[in-house]
């Protein structure tokens, strides 16, 4: 029986959801006995260290520990990313893979690709091809370089596979649907049963709107978060606002002086976060998967940035793209409301593929060996 082996890079909450999909299909395919086992390494880089945003998720979502922590923590871009590059060489050159894995655009993402890229271990991309183009924002950056070193670029959209198109990337390049759809499919009922999240913070089901604000481009821009939190405080509905460490601490002592409609409260596990998601009536927020979520759970979603990668979202009228002015994040609201709150009828309901992705992934990296190491 021949043998692939997988070292996985992960290091924040979105990309532990996606490897959970992927790590349950590695192991659905070894229980096939397909001939081909793969066995899967997995390095957590530290980078979201806080136990309400790392190890709760690994037990929540049932992920195979890490193999090593790397404990890198937080720190300014240049630091965080050499430490994770210094460490992850030191195990690749030890172990020599058939394939780095990496998930999404976070500095964890790119250590990992870059490191491997140096040492000629091939790179498969999950989320490859996304852009914002936005260069400002670091995650931009990220994706962009993790794309042009990787030889597996996993896409989750068509316009994702066209956007590396339009930059001359075609090989290698494999529409497989989005991952994070598989773990919704997975979670959601099994988070309906499990979490008390509502009945805990004695939430009545569409009677709030939930909102996350994580992104350095707000939390970093002192107008920018003054102006969300303006707008939260000025809804006529309880906002509930789980609040990202990065953002608890830009706010510091501000934290306690939210009034108004807006509860902060600590970040919640995968599940909780779910059942919210489900029973809000709109959606606020800067986060890719959590825009994804709400239109899977038929939620209406208003996004506090100038842009987005899930520009399906928007096409569809299922989000509105509306920066981080108060007058357009209340009027984006207020258009939602006039609808009924809900998403408009006759929506696309394949834009993220099937619920098969992860499984799509592994054939591509049982089967794409002979490639890689051409």
């Amino acid at each position: 029986m021949s043998t692939v082996r997988i070292t996985t890079v992960v290091g924040a909450r979105p990309q532990f959801v996606k490897a959970a999909a992927v790590s349950r299909a590695i192991a659905d395919h070894n229980r096939a006995g397909s001939g081909t086992r793969v066995v899967e390494q997995i390095i957590h880089t530290g980078q979201h260290y806080d136990a309400n945003m790392s190890k709760v998720f690994f037990e929540e979502l049932e992920i195979p520990p890490p193999a090593i922590n790397l404990e890198v923590g937080s720190g300014p871009h240049g630091f965080q990313t050499a430490q994770m590059l210094e460490r992850l060489e030191k195990d690749l050159l030890a172990k020599r893979p058939d394939w780095l894995l990496i998930y999404g655009d976070t500095n964890s993402t790119l250590a990992g690709a870059l490191a491997a890229a140096k040492l000629h271990v091939p790179v498969a991309h999950v989320e490859a091809g996304l852009r914002s183009y936005n260069r400002r924002m670091p995650e931009e950056i990220n994706r962009v370089v993790a794309d042009c070193v990787s030889t597996l670029l996993l896409c989750p959209t068509r316009t994702a596979v066209e956007n590396l198109a339009r930059e001359g990337v075609v090989r290698g390049v494999h529409l497989v649907g989005d991952v994070m759809y598989d773990s919704v499919l997975f979670h959601a009922s099994r988070a309906g049963q499990a979490s008390s999240v509502m009945q805990r913070l004695h939430l009545e089901p569409k009677s709030f709107y939930l909102a996350t604000v994580h992104r350095a481009e707000n939390t970093d821009d002192v107008d920018r978060l003054a102006g969300i939190l303006e707008a939260f405080r000025r809804l006529d509905r309880p906002v509930l606002l789980p609040l990202h460490p990065r953002t608890r601490k830009t706010l510091g002592a501000r934290v306690a002086e939210l009034e108004g409609s807006v509860l902060p409260i600590d970040p919640v596990p995968y599940l909780d976060m779910l059942v919210l998601e489900r029973n809000a009536r709109i959606i606020l927020t800067d986060s890719g998967g959590v825009q994804k979520e709400a239109y899977w759970f038929g939620v209406p979603c208003v996004t506090l940035r100038d842009e987005t990668e899930w520009v399906e979202l928007a096409e569809a009228g299922c989000n509105r793209i509306v920066g981080t002015a108060p007058e357009s994040i209340l009027a984006a609201v207020n258009a939602f409301e006039s609808a009924g709150a809900v998403l408009p009828p006759g929506r696309p309901s394949d834009l993220y593929g099937d619920g098969n992705s992860a499984a799509r992934i592994v054939t591509l990296l049982v089967g794409g060996m002979e490639v890689a190491h051409r």
